[in-house]
């Protein structure tokens, strides 16, 4: 029955749960979820316990629930549901202690009570059928963006679950089914558990998100058990390997085909982490949100697996030169300061995108503006954020933990296919200015050109000419092919083990961490990159007979003592592999020939070629490509 059809009431719906994981050292770490009040002196082992189990959170002291999961955005709900009288639950065994409201705003220098603490006796308590009691604690009206609480336990107590909830009337609750889609190759490790989860903690929960949802998987590289892993509401969808494009744009179809009639897509990598709470707070969110956002997409933050309490990124904007960047800059979401400058600062900005890895775009959207193109991966959710003009919505909780982007550098992804497929972008959309763009190419070959970095400089090259190609080139489903052949170019790197170069264990720790050169140094490389020199041109009798050091990266960083050597040894962000790179005259000649040729090139083409892609677009971002492109038929 249509929910407009029933008799319409007041009901109580959650806004965010409180998060207790049941292990002693999540990801993250407490402190994302809770930790101790600290006095003067520090927290007191003597009076101080914690416990997390299955059945909730034992614990005694104060503990302070002004956290990255577990505070309410209050001032982000205002905005996107325009939310009120908001109240929390929560079931404890014991009621001896004490509650107190705390919040903070953009500006405040602490976070600060927002009324005085209360005895838990004082409070509206129901005894619960398991003989614990379920309070319910009205929030206090308050300007703060984010409002959080403190328990004070006089004595051991256990909480065994909260959610902050809200008074709604239930015609204003927005019909939502919740479609996660995730694309994978061969990444079981990641896959499995991540299924396993989605079956435990969002399809068997109470929560209406329950009865509201439904995964697919595409297996791109199809490999998986599906037997296994299938169940009534999670679809193992084996898929050609058509890249992150393709797996993300038959997530979409399936979605779209499906009868259960789906309004939101959520797109998802499939080598994160999660949180099944992530997911329940987006479609607690689609269920409020106000007209005004309706057609928003919710992008959830990165946070970086190998710092788990910092938030990479979460929306970002295309410049008019091409360049990507973000809106925040990192965050610490283990600091309260960080949590609320975290809400604070808009991501309503223009030519704004969100990444794949938690991407939730309403079905109407997709609708309208149309499939992804078919670029296999790199750029295709920025080409479809922008082509869709999306706004977004974000709000602390809702994330990923996902590997940085900065430590798993590969030319044949990171150079070629991001040149190229930006390049399309640009023709098809108009996403960047294609001479500025172009000026950026021709500045990351000269600068990898200085640093020897031969094999990144042929895999740009390769870039600008499959994009002179035109359409016809990407409209045949040889990605796979495509991306092995690139991936044969890429340097080669070793363990640093098997290198006899003295010295490279402190080169590479150096690198490592990033402290290179310090920052007056840095100031200066600035003004140095952009002169024209290069060491192909001096004689050889300049050139000293020293190795050198530079970070393996496609900006070819910078190294002092890498001036005037014929050599280099390219060491990567983890510091764990490298590369000696040695003066090839020979090669600099052909590749730099190679580039003159392809700048006549599209010189004299581009035009064409740019008005072909255009033309094309139509036809690439349609259902029907996409069916042939895959080999299925889905309606």
């Amino acid at each position: 029955m249509d929910r407009s059809e029933r008799n319409m009431g007041v009901v109580n719906h959650t806004l965010s749960n409180i998060v207790l994981p049941a292990v002693p050292d999540p990801l993250g770490g407490w402190e994302l979820f809770c930790k101790h009040v600290m006095g003067e002196e520090g927290a007191n082992p003597s009076t101080s316990s914690f416990q997390p189990s299955a059945e909730g959170l034992t614990f005694s002291g104060s503990l302070d629930f002004f956290t990255y999961f577990n505070a309410c955005s209050l001032g982000k709900w205002k905005q996107y549901a325009q939310v009120e009288n908001i109240f929390l639950e929560l079931e404890l065994s014991s009621l001896d202690g004490v509650f107190q409201w705390v919040g903070r705003s953009s500006g405040d220098t602490e976070t600060q009570p927002i009324e005085s603490g209360v005895r838990l006796v004082a409070l509206e308590v129901e005894m619960t059928k398991t003989g614990s009691y379920k309070l319910v604690i009205p929030m206090p009206a308050t300007d703060k963006q984010v409002v959080g609480f403190t328990l004070e336990a006089h004595e051991p107590m256990n909480l065994a679950r909260g959610a902050y909830r809200v008074t709604v009337d239930e015609s204003k609750i927005n019909p939502v089914v919740l479609s996660l889609c995730t694309t994978t190759f061969q990444k079981e490790e990641y896959i499995v558990p991540n299924i396993e989860l989605v079956k435990q903690e969002i399809l068997s929960c109470d929560d209406p998100i329950a009865q509201h949802f439904e995964m697919f998987v595409v297996d791109n590289g199809q490999t998986l058990d599906a037997a296994a892993l299938e169940s009534e509401h999670v679809h193992i969808v084996p898929n050609k390997n058509t890249g992150g494009a393709g797996g993300f744009a038959r997530g979409m179809m399936e979605s779209m085909a499906s009868k259960r009639g789906i309004t939101h897509v959520l797109l998802m990598d499939d080598d994160v982490s999660i949180s099944s709470e992530s997911i329940k707070r987006t479609f607690n969110l689609l269920s409020l949100v106000q007209d005004e956002y309706k057609d928003a997409f919710i992008n959830g933050a990165m946070l970086a697996l190998g710092e788990p309490n910092r938030q990479y990124e979460d929306v970002s904007y295309v410049r008019r030169s091409g360049g990507y960047h973000k809106v925040k800059s990192d965050l610490f979401v283990d600091r309260a300061e960080d949590i609320v400058t975290n809400e604070a600062i808009s991501v309503e900005v223009p030519n704004a995108y969100g990444a794949w890895w938690f991407n939730c775009i309403p079905v109407k959207k997709i609708e309208e503006s149309g499939l992804p193109l078919p670029l296999f991966i790199r750029c295709d959710d920025v080409d479809f954020g922008l082509r869709a003009k999306a706004k977004y919505m974000t709000m602390n909780g809702i994330c990923v933990w996902h590997e940085g982007f900065g430590e798993r550098f590969r030319a044949s992804v990171d150079c070629y296919q991001y040149v190229r497929n930006y390049l399309i972008s640009i023709a098809a959309d108009d996403i960047a200015s294609e001479k500025l763009f172009m000026a950026r190419v021709d500045r990351d070959i000269r600068f990898n050109m200085r640093f020897m970095a031969y094999d990144t400089v042929e895999l740009l090259l390769d870039a600008i000419e499959d994009y002179l190609k035109g359409p016809d080139f990407i409209k045949q489903p040889n990605g796979d092919v495509i991306m092995k052949e690139k991936g044969a170019k890429n340097e080669k790197m070793v363990d640093l083990s098997q290198m006899d170069v003295p010295g490279l264990e402190q080169v590479a720790e150096k690198y490592a961490k990033g402290d290179n050169v310090g920052s007056l140094a840095n100031a200066f490389i600035k003004v140095w990159r952009t002169l024209p020199y290069d060491r192909h041109r001096l004689p050889k009798a300049l050139l000293r007979k020293k190795r050198g050091n530079a970070v393996y990266t496609s900006s070819a960083n910078f190294a002092w003592d890498s001036l005037l050597t014929d050599s280099i040894v390219a060491v990567d962000h983890h510091g764990s592999v490298a590369n000696v790179r040695t003066i090839d005259h020979d090669r600099y000649a052909a590749l730099m020939k190679r580039w003159k040729g392809l700048k006549k090139a599209y010189a004299e083409q581009g035009r064409q070629v740019r008005e072909a892609y255009k033309q094309a677009q139509p036809e690439l971002i349609s259902w029907e490509f996409w069916e042939n492109y895959l080999g299925v038929s889905l309606r």
